[in-house]
């Protein structure tokens, strides 16, 4: 196995000689190229031949790994050793969907008793309000649930409900995240307290967000409820009993989560209690299911035949070895339309770092730009750029083999669309086809000269295909999964902490020190810029 600064400087060659060939042509060069890049795990079909690596820059991007030792980092992560070391914390978001008997301890301590007594309460609360055993304070049962968190309090139930919720749900479930109250007055205008029950998500009780807009949610209750009936209103994710209690929220409501938790890998947790109520608990186990089903597969595979380490070295080799600095994720499924969003923070809040756990600067570029819709949606807006644009962005393009929502005959135009893209983003159109049929079309020698560059498509440009066999709850646990393993994979590739996120607390200090400012209070030192604004906005 080569050293790591020697397995880099093999792989950037490698990337080189790789980019001045055609992706398409590889596939005859390359007779087993088709066989060697796709694979099927969990319910998932991963297909990475259309990406840019030849033979060699594959095995060159394996090396790395190797080099980097992600076989010893999965163990160590598995093993609940404390590789979230700037903060001293073991990273055991898998022991959240493993089984009841299944052998995770964060730093040598047993976890699985603690994630099965909190699932358990999760099950038997879901139950309850869905049976109407729980009831608001009128005794009517709970039509619809309040959800209020931000970040990975939201982004992920947010996901997760698009995913899995009923064409017609038998409770509707609303998310409020944005200070702004314009979000909270939209999504409350036709909501009837009597039959909302409100759940807030916060570790600490104390995110300056989440906080608003739950003291809105709950005055919003005591006017139609009384301070006692509003009581019964509320459910919260915390581990604050003490703020939560004060809050109104009775203990047994109160659902904790731990430590060794992240925010962004939180929503398999009791942070998704409002969709395991929403949904049903066998939706939110099947959830929990797929995501274990590519735990194991991660765990197990060798690095050649492993979807998350192959999807991860993909994105390296353009990233450091073709210096391509963004990348777009496009669903061909509306349900999944919130997906690039929830990969935004999983990816670039876990990876947006230029230092490493020892202190030093990280020697390459880690992170890419994240960014997204759905299909065909963004064939109407930012293809153009990605065809024909001076800039080559990777893609990830992601569709559901089956579906049997909508009428008669969509699927099947939406995923002609999905193989048509893919195919045209790496073939493209040469000057030659175009300027064949505009000459069969009479067009002027003159005009061809003009409009044959116009219309002509350079292709070679890669992406990755994933299919679901259809969207089911543990498809998508396994699809979540398999970004969370790849997240991982990269960071320690790039040797950074893909665990904390220091760089979400600097604006959060600075925002607390100008509200009072706003409000009321002499303006504090700051830029000219900063002190001007201040000055026009304050109330």
């Amino acid at each position: 196995m080569a050293d790591i600064e020697t397995a880099w400087t093999r792989l950037e060659a490698a990337a080189k000689a790789a980019g001045e060939k055609r992706i398409v042509e590889l596939f005859d060069a390359e007779p087993g190229r088709l066989e060697a890049l796709t694979l099927d795990v969990a319910g998932l079909h991963l297909d990475l031949s259309k990406q840019a690596w030849d033979e060699a820059g594959l095995e060159a991007a394996l090396d790395l790994a190797h080099a980097a030792d992600v076989e010893g980092a999965r163990a160590r992560m598995f093993g609940g050793e404390a590789i979230n070391s700037s903060e001293g914390r073991a990273v055991l978001h898998t022991a959240l969907r493993a089984a009841a008997d299944a052998d995770f301890k964060a730093a040598g301590v047993p976890v699985m008793a603690e994630v099965e007594t909190v699932r358990q309460r999760m099950k038997s609360f879901s139950e309850a309000v869905r049976s109407g055993a729980i009831t608001g304070a009128t005794g009517k049962p709970f039509r619809a649930i309040l959800h209020i968190g931000i970040g990975g309090s939201d982004l992920g139930p947010r996901l997760l409900w698009d995913a899995l919720r009923p064409v017609k749900p038998e409770i509707d479930l609303r998310f409020v995240a944005n200070v702004d109250g314009a979000e909270f007055a939209l999504t409350t205008a036709d909501m009837d307290p009597e039959e909302t029950l409100v759940i807030v998500v916060s570790k600490t009780f104390t995110t300056q967000e989440t906080l608003s807009n739950a003291t809105a949610a709950r005055a919003w209750l005591v006017e139609a409820l009384g301070e006692a009936g509003a009581n019964q209103h509320l459910a919260a994710i915390s581990t604050a009993l003490d703020k939560t209690a004060a809050f109104g929220v009775a203990d047994d409501r109160v659902f904790g989560f731990w430590d060794w938790v992240g925010g962004r890998y939180s929503l398999w947790s009791s942070v998704s209690l409002s969709v395991a109520v929403a949904c049903g608990w066998d939706a939110f186990q099947g959830f929990l299911d797929g995501g274990a089903a590519m735990d194991e597969h991660f765990r197990t595979a060798s690095l050649e035949k492993n979807a998350p380490v192959l999807v991860a070295l993909a994105q390296i080799f353009n990233r450091n070895g073709l210096d391509r600095r963004a990348r777009s994720v496009v669903p061909y499924s509306h349900r999944l339309r919130r997906l690039a969003s929830f990969l935004q923070q999983l990816e670039m809040e876990s990876n947006g770092k230029s230092v490493g756990p020892d202190g030093r600067p990280a020697k390459r570029g880690t992170a890419t730009v994240v960014f997204g819709d759905e299909g065909t949606n963004v064939q109407h807006a930012y293809f153009q750029c990605m065809h024909q644009g001076t800039e080559i962005t990777p893609m990830e393009l992601i569709g559901l083999s089956k579906s049997d929502e909508g009428p008669a005959g969509m699927h099947e135009k939406l995923l002609s669309n999905l193989l048509a893209q893919a195919e045209a983003f790496m073939v493209g159109r040469t000057t030659e086809d175009v300027v064949a049929e505009l000459t069969a079309k009479g067009v002027s020698e003159a005009e061809i000269a003009t409009l044959a560059p116009q219309r002509t498509f350079a292709g070679n440009r890669p992406s990755t295909l994933l299919l679901l066999e259809c969207l089911t709850p543990q498809t998508f646990g396994a699809l979540i999964a398999l970004y969370e393993h790849k997240t991982f994979v990269e960071g320690v590739i790039w040797g950074i902490n893909s665990f904390d996120q220091w760089g979400v607390e600097l604006g959060k200090v600075m925002a607390g020190r100008i509200l009072p400012e706003l409000e009321s209070g002499a303006v504090g030192t700051h830029d000219p810029s900063t002190s001007a604004l201040i000055g026009r906005l304050k109330v």
